[in-house]
């Protein structure tokens, strides 16, 4: 009989710490910190991300104690069907895919806005313009190439895909430091007025791309079976690298409102470089320096959302929720390699959009992660009730509260991205979610007339108690 292939687990404190803090502090602190003081206003914008910090350590402390519980691969995928059963395990999951690809699409669209910063006209072989924006060939390329060369890497293995995360991880802290301590000392409070902009609307505008800006922790549990960790350590390092995302976030926007007038905030497309000139009395050099830092952070959650997307995809799979083809692991390097390349299919031709798609990815992409943040708050209500005795390494104090603030909390969010909210989604916005929409109830109906829902419910209890 032919043994099953697993994943590997090998990932150790500081392999878990850099793969989710490094998925976090992606590419959006260097493009849109400005972005969110022009909104809100400075201190509005901390708020903002102190309020989306909250709701996203409440949540992360549910799957921290769901993730010690249950180490499955997939996560929310294996939580919300303990609770609620197959159709919800496949809603909540296919949004967090969703919140994933998103990500991954947003990455591949800012790869080329780096090289339009440190290469002077860099854009050439016009195409098409699109949404105001002039799409080039070698605008395009540049995020064609580079989503190509991460889907690679992820497919050659968790191995190497960790040890590049890691060291990229480092790139970022020492250009966030040396941006902190530069406006720190040169800085001026008076740049951070108006404090609020547009008042509670401005906040709220800003606290929809919170989700977006945080998401990344919850690749922790997505790779669990490749974690070489206590239970109880999955469940800690998940809230730390929250907890540390939330502090980084606020030190940029301290630093970049101290560094630069409200009038220069939207004269850069990069703002954030230009606070770290700012702060080194006008040096091109440390710009560079922090646009580096920021390749880094493109890269690392690049890197981690194809961790995160693809072993979602796989769990899904391999439960029968999805083409069983989906859940195969290549058999040299142990990766979910089909799932990889779908997530490439889908994701490496969101350049073709231009510089718009940013914003459409990081708001339509936020609505996907908000519902299944809500789904696994509701399922660790469930759980605490209906499972009580189950072993829980990593337990809340005070029961079930943390669960229902999480879940209200969640529940407000997903209403501000609604017709009718002040930070309402647009029209492409809508697009790109109700394709996502239709293409899941295809691939699920598909995958349950061929494999069957008895067969997937038994897949499911069989693997959850495997492991509890």
């Amino acid at each position: 009989m032919k043994e099953e292939q697993k994943l590997l687990r090998i990932l150790g404190n500081r392999d878990v710490l850099a793969l989710a803090f490094g998925a976090m502090i992606g590419w959006g602190w260097v493009v849109t910190t400005g972005l969110w003081i022009t909104e809100a206003g400075s201190l509005g914008a901390i708020l903002a991300f102190v309020i989306g910090g909250i709701l996203v350590l409440l949540v992360g402390l549910t799957y921290a104690e769901l993730a010690s519980a249950m180490p499955l691969v997939g996560g929310e995928h294996v939580y919300t069907f303990k609770a609620m059963g197959r159709v919800v395990s496949f809603i909540a999951t296919w949004a967090i895919i969703f919140g994933y690809i998103s990500v991954v699409a947003f990455e591949a669209v800012a790869l080329p806005t780096v090289f339009e910063y440190l290469l002077p006209n860099f854009s050439h072989g016009h195409l098409y313009t699109i949404a105001g924006w002039d799409v080039t060939i070698t605008w395009a390329g540049t995020g064609i190439l580079g989503s190509i060369l991460i889907a690679w890497i992820n497919y050659r293995g968790i191995k190497l895909t960790s040890a590049i995360t890691m060291i990229f991880t480092l790139l970022i802290i020492l250009s966030g430091i040396l941006l902190i301590t530069g406006s720190t000392a040169t800085g001026n409070v008076q740049n951070m007025q108006p404090l609020f902009e547009t008042g509670m609307a401005g906040v709220l505008t800003v606290v929809i791309m919170t989700p977006f800006m945080f998401v990344g922790f919850d690749v922790i549990p997505q790779a669990a079976e490749e974690i070489n960790l206590p239970k109880k350590r999955i469940g800690q390092l998940l809230i730390f690298s929250v907890a540390l995302a939330v502090i980084w976030y606020i030190a940029i926007i301290l630093g970049v409102s101290r560094s630069l007038r409200p009038s220069a905030l939207g004269e850069s497309d990069l703002v954030t470089a230009e606070a770290m000139v700012a702060a080194f009395g006008g040096s091109q050099l440390m710009g560079n320096v922090l646009v580096i830092g920021g390749i880094g952070g493109i890269l690392t959650s690049w890197l981690g959302f194809y961790v995160g997307g693809s072993r979602a995809i796989y769990a899904l799979a391999k439960a029968g929720m999805l083409p069983k083809s989906l859940g195969e692991l290549h058999p040299k390097y142990k990766t979910p390699h089909k799932a990889i390349l779908l997530i490439a299919v889908l994701s490496t031709a969101a350049p073709l959009l231009g510089r718009s798609a940013l914003v459409w990815f990081v708001d339509a992409g936020g609505i996907g992660l908000v519902i299944a943040w809500l789904l696994v708050a509701i399922s660790f209500i469930i759980l605490r009730k209906k499972e009580p005795g189950m072993n829980r390494p990593f337990k809340l104090a005070g029961g079930s509260a943390v669960g229902w603030i999480a879940a209200v909390m969640a529940t407000g969010v997903t209403f501000l991205y609604l017709p009718g909210m002040p930070s309402a989604l647009g029209v492409p916005e809508w697009i790109i979610v109700g394709f996502w929409i239709v293409l899941g109830i295809v691939l699920y109906n598909y995958s349950m007339a061929k494999y069957g829902k008895e067969n997937t419910d038994k897949y499911m209890n069989d693997e959850i108690d495997r492991i509890t």
